[in-house]
Formats: C-alpha cells, structure tokens, sequence
C-alpha cells in the first residue's frame, strides 16, 4: 500500500455534516427525500451484494419499514446518509430484506469483505456498524440507570430521567498496535483464536493516566517480556470491531529475550524479512489486508521503517 495512502475504514470521501444534526426540520426533510440513501445494520453485519467484487448496498432509505428514526450519518454528494439499525429483525426476515433490496445482497461481517470494497463505501459502513454497535449497547445511562433516547440525530444519547438528563456521546477504544524491531528482525505474535498459522503484531488498549508511548512499552512487556526503547507514530485506523480506534507505531527493541504471557499470545518470536517473504511457503500468514497490523509490517519490509 502506497505511503500516503490511508488506512482502510480512513478518510471517508463524504461530509459529516455535525452541523445539521441538531436542525430537526432539515432532518425531516432529508429522511423523506427521494435521494436519502440507507446504510442497513443486522447486528454489526452490513449489507453487501457478493460478487467479484462485492458491493456495498445502500438503498433508497423510503424502501425500508423504519422502527424509531435512522441516525444521521453525513451527506454523500446530494444525498443525504442514515444508518438503519434493523436488528430487530429475525434471522429469517433479515436475509428477506437482503435479497429484496438486491439481487445477492446478504447481511455479512464486514471484516469479510471490507478490503475488497471500494475504500469510501467500507468507511461508511464501517461508520454506521460502529454508531449502530453503540446505541444498541448504551440503552440505559451509566450514571443512573435510567432508560436513555438518541438526540442529535443519533450523535448522543440522553438519559431521560430528568434529576440526572446525563449525556452520553459514542465510545471509542483507544489501542496501540506495533511492529517492534531491532533493525533486522520483527518481532510477531500469534494468538489461539487465530487462522491457523497466522502471525500479527502486538497490540493493546491503553489504560486510564497512560500516554500512548508508554502503553506501546507497556503492552510489549506485559506479553513478552522485550523493552522497548524509541517509539515512532506511524498511522492509526478507525477499528469498529467492535469500537476501537487502532493506531500505529514502530517501536524499537531493547533486547531480545523473549517470555511469553500465555493468557495473552499462543506464540511469539523474531522473524527476519526473509523469513516473513516466505510466508505462505511454511504454513504461515499475515494479518488481513484491510488490518492496520499489515501495513506496519508492509512498511517494515519495504525499509520504511525500523531505521534505528
């Protein structure tokens, strides 16, 4: 992947547009009119017609039976977007909706195709899985436990008990995901749950008073026990598998020892770039090509990085 090329799910070619979500006139206006597009959700899963290569669906938002009001998502052109959440449907009712809105059209996983979307259409959907993630798990406030509504078209939930009306705006993890080297080694991870074979790099959330920085050391340590000097931002890249936000550096290796925390990584070792050119010639694989992970280790490869 070039450089100066985002990440996947990254700089979405639409415009938010934060500035109508409170305009509840124009709002009306945009969900009635004709060209008002729909971004369905069927419990985190988007609607795509499979094919060579797959499509985004996203249909005219009048073809939907609506439960409670899409939320706002920004305008794409002319058109105004809305995320529709149709998890209350069945199994059996979500892939008849799928199919009546297209022909192949099937509700998937988003990490199944999103690297073979074109980039805009993915960001979208990756935007409304997240925002739709979020509502369906924020339905009561935090604060008292009181049910809470969507307001500002669907950017913030309000707690409806009036002695609390606490807001509560869309969660985003923060992780720190790195590709330690010394120069001429990587060094890579694997966890249990993973495609057989498959190797990634280390990665973590980052804990409350912790810079990024220091959660990169931290996380590397914790899981194998290698110190981690320079630490050099790379990139990041909007994650909403389920709600994170992932973001990039390289780091330098301080040793090469390596004690491996079992509740965390199957396996962990040093890899030279031959050795990870041959992957697939010895059983092993890198992480998907839509992952921020692979670009890392793409950069790696190619001497972008790793410089110390």
């Amino acid at each position: 992947m070039p450089e100066d090329q985002p990440n996947f799910y990254a700089a979405a070619l639409f415009d938010r547009a934060t500035h109508r979500r409170r305009d509840e006139a124009w709002l009306e206006a945009a969900r009635s009119h004709a060209a008002a597009r729909a971004v369905p959700v069927w419990r985190s899963h988007s609607l795509v017609r499979l094919g060579e290569p797959p499509e985004a669906v996203l249909p005219p938002l009048v073809e939907l039976e609506l439960e409670g009001q899409p939320h706002f998502l920004g305008q794409r052109g002319d058109a105004a977007v809305f995320a529709v959440d149709c998890s209350h449907l069945s199994e059996e009712a979500a892939r008849a909706l799928a199919s009546g809105l297209a022909a192949g059209g099937e509700f998937v996983d988003l990490r199944r195709v999103g690297a073979l979307l074109p980039r805009d259409d993915g960001a979208l959907l990756a935007y409304a899985r997240g925002l739709a993630f979020w509502h369906e798990r924020h339905r009561f406030c935090g604060v008292c436990g009181a049910e809470t509504v969507a307001i500002d078209a669907g950017h913030v939930r309000r707690c409806t008990n009036a002695a609390c009306a606490a807001q509560h705006f869309p969660r985003t993890d923060p992780a720190t995901i790195m590709l330690v080297s010394d120069g001429d080694r990587a060094l890579l991870g694997r966890k249990s749950i993973w495609a057989n074979g498959m190797y990634s790099t280390l990665a973590g959330f980052l804990e409350p008073g912790e810079s990024l920085e220091d959660a990169v050391r931290r996380e590397v340590m914790e899981e194998t026990a290698v110190r981690v000097g320079q630490v050099r931002y790379h990139s990041s890249q909007p994650w909403p598998f389920p709600a994170s936000l992932m973001v990039g550096f390289h780091a330098q290796a301080l040793s090469h020892d390596i004690t491996i925390d079992r509740e965390e990584l199957e396996d962990a070792r040093w890899f030279t770039r031959d050795e990870i050119q041959r992957f697939g010639q010895d059983g092993r694989s890198l992480p998907r090509p839509d992952a921020i992970a692979r670009r890392l280790i793409e950069a790696w490869l190619a001497g972008k990085a790793g410089n110390w």
